[in-house]
C-alpha cells in the first residue's frame, strides 16, 4: 500500500483506517491492567495491508492547501514545540517528533492533542521506553506486533514513526469500535474498559496540548 499524503485539509476518516478493523489488544505501562490483554489473530488482508503501511518509510512531511493552514500549522509547532522544550532540549528533535505526531494522528483521523496527551501518559515522551510488561516507546506497543506482522524485530517499535503509527491505528480502531465514545476507547487501549482512571489521565493529558490545533 502506498503512503496516503496529508494535507491540512485531511479528513477525520484517513483511508487507512479501514485497515484497523481487525486489530488486537494493546498493551501498555499499567502492569495491574497488562492481565487482561489477549493478542487477537489478524485476518490475511488486514496483516497484509499493515505490514505495507509500516514499510513504507516516507518522511512525515506536512502539505498544505494554502497560506493560511500552513501558517496555522508553524504557530501550533512553535508553541506545542515551546511546551516540549523540558523534555526534549534539542529543536530539530522536537520538530520532527512533532511533525510525525501531527502526521500520524491525522492520517488515522485522531485529535493531535489526544494523542500527545496519550504518549504524555504512556511514556512520558521517551522515545525507549520500555514497561514491566515489555511494551515499548512512545505509546508503549507490545513486542508480538512485530511478529504478528512479519519479522518478529521489537526493535522497530523504538523507530518513532513506526511506533506512532502503530499506536495511532488501534486507538482509532478502538474509537471507532466504542462508536465514537472516547473514554471507552481509551480504557480499551489501556485494558480497562469501564474504568475511569485511564481515560480521565490521558483526557487531563490533553487539555495541556491543546495550544491552537491546526
Amino acid at each position: 500500500m502506498t503512503l496516503p499524503v496529508v494535507t491540512a485539509g485531511v479528513s477525520r476518516r484517513a483511508s487507512l483506517l479501514s485497515l484497523a478493523s481487525g486489530l488486537g489488544w494493546l498493551s501498555i505501562h499499567e502492569p495491574a491492567e497488562a492481565g487482561r490483554q489477549m493478542e487477537e489473530p489478524l485476518v490475511d488482508s488486514v496483516r497484509s495491508a499493515l505490514s505495507s503501511a509500516i514499510a513504507n518509510h516516507a518522511p512525515p512531511i506536512p502539505e498544505f492547501p494554502d497560506t493560511e493552514s500552513r501558517l496555522k500549522y508553524l504557530r501550533w509547532l512553535g508553541g506545542v514545540s515551546e511546551r516540549l522544550k523540558k523534555k526534549k532540549p534539542d529543536w530539530q528533535v522536537r520538530k520532527e517528533f512533532l511533525q510525525t505526531i501531527w502526521y500520524e494522528s491525522r492520517r488515522a483521523g485522531l485529535d493531535t492533542s489526544l494523542v500527545l496527551g496519550l504518549v504524555q501518559v504512556e511514556s512520558n515522551f521517551r522515545k525507549f521506553a520500555v514497561s514491566s510488561v515489555g511494551a515499548r516507546g512512545y505509546m508503549q506497543v507490545m513486542p508480538f506486533w512485530t511478529r504478528v506482522l512479519g519479522d518478529g524485530d521489537a526493535g522497530k517499535l523504538f523507530h518513532m514513526q513506526t511506533n506512532l503509527r502503530f499506536g495511532c491505528v488501534i486507538l482509532r480502531h478502538y474509537l471507532d469500535r466504542e462508536k465514537g465514545d472516547l473514554f471507552l476507547a481509551l480504557g480499551r487501549y489501556n485494558g480497562s474498559r469501564g474504568k475511569a482512571p485511564y481515560p480521565n489521565a490521558v483526557l487531563g493529558a490533553k487539555r495541556l496540548w491543546e495550544f491552537g490545533s491546526p
